[in-house]
């Protein structure tokens, strides 16, 4: 089964030949203010128009949410333009991670449903899971349309 991964820039890559090139951390550790830029801080606007990395995956699945070993917090969910399906928003619940994430189902096919992590975890993951092919084996990914 070819499986992908699709960024927020609408490319694909199959996530096979993801998994054989070294992988980054599980999560990131955070530069003390000021050594970022060789002791200059950053401004409030610096810090406003830094991207975060964005990635979206398509998996069908009979669940909106499916266990990817964080703890989310549903902070709102709204309804969108031409689709019949509300999207909802999560952040992670551990103290200073900053990592959200959108889920929302296809109108084309509702059994889709296209999850966006936006950010990088600042902390191991919470929950303990067997492996990770306990995670795969709840989603079929499809490649986008």
């Amino acid at each position: 089964m070819e499986a992908y991964l699709a960024t927020s820039s609408s490319s694909s890559f199959p996530l096979r030949s993801l998994s054989s090139s070294p992988s980054p951390p599980p999560y990131s550790v955070e530069v003390p203010k000021g050594e970022a830029k060789g002791g200059e801080e950053e401004s409030a606007d610096e810090k406003k128009n830094k991207k975060k990395a964005r990635y979206a995956f398509q998996t069908r699945s009979q669940v909106d949410i499916l266990d990817d070993g964080y703890r989310w917090r549903k902070y709102g969910q709204k309804a969108v333009k031409n689709n019949t399906f509300p999207r909802s928003y999560y952040r992670c619940t551990h103290q200073g991670c900053s990592v959200k994430k959108q889920v929302q189902r296809l109108s084309t096919d509702e059994g889709v449903v296209v999850t966006t992590y936006e950010g990088v975890h600042s902390h191991p993951i919470q929950k303990s899971t067997d492996n990770f092919e306990n995670i795969l084996s709840q989603m079929q990914i499809y490649p986008p349309f």
